[in-house]
This record gives structure tokens, sequence and C-alpha cells, in this order.
């Protein structure tokens, strides 16, 4: 059986299981009453791995959660069509299918190859965890746009293979393998 959680246990980037979902803690305020008898009373904000909903709820100290089956598996990007995006599990070479609602705006970090993590929630797969970098082909690059950031650089823009337009600096040309975040969309680097 899996351990119980208390209430007043759950930190910040804790998953725990409730109503039958796993949730992910954003963040926890504990409310101890002045009172005497009073009770002391944990406020989640919480997210919903499974539909990404995020709410506050507060919940007695006492009250306990389950740790959910929830594992990060390395899986590879293969394509998407018109079921979804599949996906090569590197642990068991299963092939993982997941529909445009998981996936989100990570597919505009994907190409064949790309190494990720895939989140399974009792065995099902049901979100991604892309990588902190991607590296992206340049397609297209503009010309210099003198001054074009805030430091006083040269700057131009360039479309990567993924259709996603980022600013890198003036020494980058077409077909050039750039690195990007996948948090900012920023430009991090010549891979």
């Amino acid at each position: 059986m899996a351990a119980l959680i208390d209430a007043l246990n759950v930190k910040r980037k804790t998953v725990f299981e409730f109503e039958n979902a796993p949730f992910y803690c954003m963040d926890a305020d504990v409310s101890t009453p002045t009172a005497r008898g009073g009770q002391t009373l944990v406020r989640l904000k919480m997210r919903n791995l499974l539909t990404g909903a995020v709410f506050d709820k507060t919940f007695k100290a006492t009250e306990k959660f389950g740790e959910p089956d929830l594992q990060l598996v390395p899986a590879t990007y293969l394509y998407s069509d018109g079921e979804g995006s599949h996906f090569l599990d590197q642990e068991s070479f299963e092939t993982l299918t997941l529909t445009p609602a998981m996936v989100g705006d990570a597919l505009e970090f994907l190409v064949d190859g790309t190494l990720l993590q895939v989140h399974r929630y009792n065995g099902n797969p049901i979100a991604l965890q892309l990588p902190q970098f991607v590296e992206l082909s340049v397609t297209y690059a503009e010309p210099v746009v003198r001054g074009g950031s805030a430091s006083g650089g040269d700057t131009k823009m360039a479309r990567l293979e993924t259709g996603i337009e980022v600013r890198v600096p003036p020494f980058i040309k077409e077909g050039d393998k750039v690195r990007v975040s996948t948090e900012t969309r920023d430009f991090a680097g010549r891979a």
C-alpha cells in the first residue's frame, strides 16, 4: 500500500493524490489558530496533472493524501498525426500516444529524435516534461537589426525548423544549430 501524506507535510513541489487524481502543489500556506482548540488549516494552491486545472483548496492539517502512482519515463519523439503525438518509451520500447491537449505548446520544440520525459499515471501517459534546452536548426535568418536589443548589441530574427522565431546574434546563419530555452523561448547559444 502506498504511504499517506499529511496535509501539514505537503510542501511546494510535492505530488499527491486527491479524489483519485494526481496533483502538484504549487504553494502551501499553514495557518495556525491563535484561539485554544482551533484547528490548524493548510491552504494549497494545486494543479491537477490530468486536466491542468489550478485552484486553491483548504484542508485540515490532519487530512491525509495518498502517493500517486506517477513515473517519469525517458522517451523519444517520433511523429504527430491526427490521433496525437507519438513517442517511443526508452525503457519498454512501446509507443506512447499523447493527445494534443496533453502535449500543448511543447509540440513547437519537438523534432524527430528529441529526448524528453513522459509522465505516466497508473501506467498511462498524461503529460510531457521537456528538457531545459532543445537544439534546433535555423531555416531562415533575417538581416541584422542595428541596436535591436536593450543592451545595445546587434541581433536578428531567425525562424527555426519547428516554426519558432527567436532573436539571435548576427553571426548565426541558415543551417546553424542553436540551443533554445523551452521555458523562455530565448536563444541560449550555438549547438
